[in-house]
């Protein structure tokens, strides 16, 4: 077995579909899909930037969230562009272990950034007056920070344990970019060991963080529950729920694919990473904005 890490083999990513008359739909449906995502999250970030109204933590942290979408798009669906225009489908070893870490990188640091958004919509609704003591610029800063630390280091470990073996026979990963089951399946080593350890720390980032976004709406679910006038009741019902719908399809399609054992990944993989990878970045500053005078 030739050492992935020695010989820089190059990788084919098989793409999204191989059926010839698909591929310029396609193609022009995610060039769509990307200019509005990429209009979509510049144009918040950039509003959030310089109206001074929009200076409080929600959209702080919103647009944090922007740029993780952004980050994460743009790992993603260039490549899967050009693949589909020119049908040239090859990435090298340093290409896709890159491809995979950043992605990882974003995509776990947006975990985190939707907790610490849940969070602080929580002490909003149910600790008002606290709310300016608790959520201070200087906590605002730092749970951003620590999302991307502990997103840092989750992608050093994935990427380690997905790249660290070597490859041999048809590098053919079938994917439109390098995810985690599609590359280990080409692994010669014995790779039960690197997925448990990836399948327990994705489980760890995971289930952290959608706990403390449902606890933290239950508690909101409970204080709206509570309260007096129907308006203002209505207002918070329809804002946590648009949060959570954005949440559901997110986290409803990361745990489909990341928690379930290697062997049962199939062709649905691909529907259902489109959903995080393209669609998910796409709705996000128009859930979270819509509601939000």
């Amino acid at each position: 077995a030739m050492g992935g890490n020695h010989t820089q083999p190059k990788f084919i990513l098989l793409g999204i579909t191989d059926t010839p008359w698909a591929q310029a739909p396609l193609f022009g449906l995610f060039l769509l899909i990307y200019v509005v995502t990429l209009a979509g999250n510049v144009g918040l970030m950039v509003l959030v930037w310089v109206a001074p109204s929009l200076h409080t933590p929600m959209y702080f942290f919103l647009a944090h969230l922007s740029l993780a979408d952004v980050c994460y798009s743009t790992v993603i669906s260039p490549k899967m562009l050009t693949d589909l225009l020119f049908g040239n489908k090859t990435i090298s070893w340093a290409g896709c272990m890159t491809q995979f870490h950043l992605f990882a990188l974003f995509v776990t640091a947006e975990c985190y950034l939707l907790a610490a958004m849940a969070y602080d919509r929580h002490v909003a609704i149910c600790h008002p007056l606290l709310y300016v003591t608790v959520v201070s610029p200087r906590a605002c800063w730092h749970l951003v920070a620590c999302s991307y630390l502990v997103a840092s280091l989750s992608a050093l470990v994935y990427t380690g344990l997905t790249f660290g073996g070597s490859f041999c026979g048809p590098r053919r990963v079938d994917h439109f970019f390098c995810d985690l089951s599609p590359v280990l399946r080409l692994a010669c080593s014995d790779t039960r060991g690197s997925e448990a350890a990836v399948f327990a720390l994705a489980t760890a980032n995971g289930l952290g963080t959608s706990v403390v976004i449902l606890l933290s709406y239950g508690r909101i679910l409970h204080t709206i529950l509570g309260m007096r006038s129907a308006p203002s009741r209505a207002r918070a019902f329809h804002t946590c729920a648009s949060h959570l719908v954005s949440v559901s399809v997110f986290y409803g399609t990361l745990f489909f694919m990341y928690l379930q054992p290697a062997s049962r990944h199939g062709s649905r993989d691909k529907v259902a990473s489109v959903f995080y990878t393209v669609v998910s970045p796409m709705l996000n500053p128009f859930i979270y904005s819509l509601r939000n005078k």
